[in-house]
């Protein structure tokens, strides 16, 4: 009975003296205090819009979630299957998800300490001693076996909670790797998308500049033909030529430019570049999202990642102080050990063979040329600059959103001055060039209408796909609706869940 009093008595000593933890305890930095991304008026509720496919206006509905695979609002069986190859394949993701499991397991192997640690010991010895060791001159010498064994207990009371810190330390690691994984998740479906979209204008603008060279030939063909009526100068024909030839020339580095971004897919999938064969992506059979999600700014430090990453840093650098702060005071230490020794194995167990010890020990700092004090110091100068970087993550993260929503309205403003540009050139071009096939215009106005064309085509070209690319980034800066997604880790946070 008195056995287990004491037994009650040690745990509730231990528990109270492991109930506070020195240093400060991590609170989380409240929300940004403002009403929104743009100043009040600043941008209308939804964009313009032109007449041509990803022509619509684009609607801003604050609060909307975003779902866990945004991109699927693109409306494209072929992107989908190419983020699910990338997301199964990225050799990124998978250092991320190596990096994750790591720090949770060191979570796991630091938390061992707040736990006895128990060892277990044997040892045979054969010994041939002479009689004068044992005061017994002459006697000769004799053999004899020493049979040892032992457990060994050890602990050490967590009185200031040190060890405590240091698990949270790891801990907030483990959050830090949980959330670079999220951001790998976005990164990578991101930059599947933006680099889907480039590969669509670029292979737009080939199609153009192919069409606008056909177009070129025939006029210089028409050239020819009135240089052998006598209705040109033979310098018409010879700047035609010119004007062809540098239209052609454009071609190699589109051309270049388009193997160079499926080069850059297939590696965002984790495929060598001649083993590649994902779709060819056009802007026809990509759709644009109308109703666009506009989170909450209170809501942004949740959803973004990278706020909840350098969050993670900043709750790891304020353990440290608890850890630091806890190296400065004394450590009490409970250990013993009980065994037998005998010459015999069969009498190790008996009464007259047992040994045992009981040690308490209390180590106290004195003096280490103040080493503890400026490690303290600097794990208090290691929070204040995580919470700077924090403060400027959160700043950073509101930029892009802004940023982003001002991209997304001058996109749709440009498409539509585009579109009336490309048309107008389209048209004048084709009256020039009706009037020079007839007699009443100059070549000088061929070329110029021509040129006028080329430029307007490019331009819309890259319109239509900035706002693809725009679209994408907006779902990016807001966070991607990780937390509407179930298969990028097991542990995957859920604080968003029904934001």
């Amino acid at each position: 009975m008195m056995i287990l009093k004491s037994k009650n008595f040690l745990s509730a000593a231990a528990l109270l003296l492991s109930a506070c933890a020195v240093g400060p305890n991590y609170k989380q930095p409240h929300a940004p205090q403002t009403s929104g991304f743009v100043p009040a008026g600043a941008l209308p509720p939804a964009t313009a819009s032109a007449p041509l496919p990803g022509g619509d206006a684009q609607h801003f509905v604050d609060g909307l979630d975003i779902p866990g695979q945004w991109w699927s609002l693109f409306k494209s069986a072929e992107l989908n299957a190419l983020i699910e190859r990338g997301l199964a394949n990225s050799p990124t993701l998978e250092a991320a998800q190596a990096a994750l499991r790591q720090a949770n397991e060191n979570v796991a192997a630091q938390r061992g300490s707040f736990f006895p640690s128990v060892t277990g010991s044997y040892q045979a010895e054969r010994q041939k001693a002479s009689g004068a060791q044992f005061g017994q001159p002459g006697s000769g010498s004799f053999l004899y076996t020493l049979n040892s064994a032992s457990v060994n207990v050890s602990y050490t009371l967590d009185a200031f909670g040190g060890v405590r810190r240091q698990v949270e330390a790891l801990q907030a690691q483990a959050d830090y790797q949980q959330f670079a994984l999220e951001a790998s998740y976005l990164s990578l479906t991101a930059n599947i998308v933006t680099a889907a979209v480039t590969e669509a204008s670029l292979r737009a603008q080939v199609a153009a500049t192919e069409e606008i060279a056909r177009s070129q030939q025939a006029q210089l063909e028409i050239t020819q033909r009135r240089v052998s009526a006598g209705g040109a100068s033979r310098s018409d024909v010879l700047q035609q030529q010119s004007t062809l030839q540098s239209t052609l020339a454009s071609l190699p580095v589109l051309r270049s430019q388009l193997a160079q971004e499926r080069n850059l897919l297939g590696t965002y999938v984790g495929a060598l570049p001649a083993d590649y064969g994902g779709a060819e992506f056009t802007l026809d059979s990509l759709t644009l999202p109308q109703d666009l999600p506009v989170s909450l700014p209170s809501k942004l430090v949740e959803q973004r990642p990278d706020i909840r990453e350098y969050s993670a840093l900043l709750h790891q650098a304020t353990a440290q102080i608890g850890v630091a702060t806890a190296n400065m005071l004394p450590q009490l230490t409970l250990s013993g050990s009980y065994g037998g020794i005998a010459s015999r194995f069969s009498d190790m167990f008996s009464p007259s063979s047992a040994v045992w010890s009981a040690i308490a020990g209390v180590s106290q700092p004195i003096f280490k040329g103040g080493q503890l004090v400026h490690q303290r110091r600097a794990a208090i100068a290691a929070a204040q600059e995580a919470a700077a970087n924090y403060k400027s993550t959160v700043i950073t993260a509101f930029q892009n959103v802004s940023n982003s929503l001002y991209a997304l309205q001058a996109d749709a403003d440009a498409l539509a001055a585009e579109t009336a540009a490309a048309n107008s050139a389209a048209e004048s071009l084709k009256l020039v060039q009706a009037q020079f096939k007839s007699g009443g215009a100059s070549y000088l106005q061929v070329l110029t209408a021509e040129q006028s064309y080329q430029t307007s085509a490019i331009a819309l070209v890259k319109a239509r796909a900035q706002r693809y690319a725009d679209t994408a980034a907006l779902f990016q800066a807001l966070g991607g609706g990780w937390w509407n997604r179930t298969d990028v880790a097991a542990n995957s946070p859920d604080c968003c869940k029904g934001s």
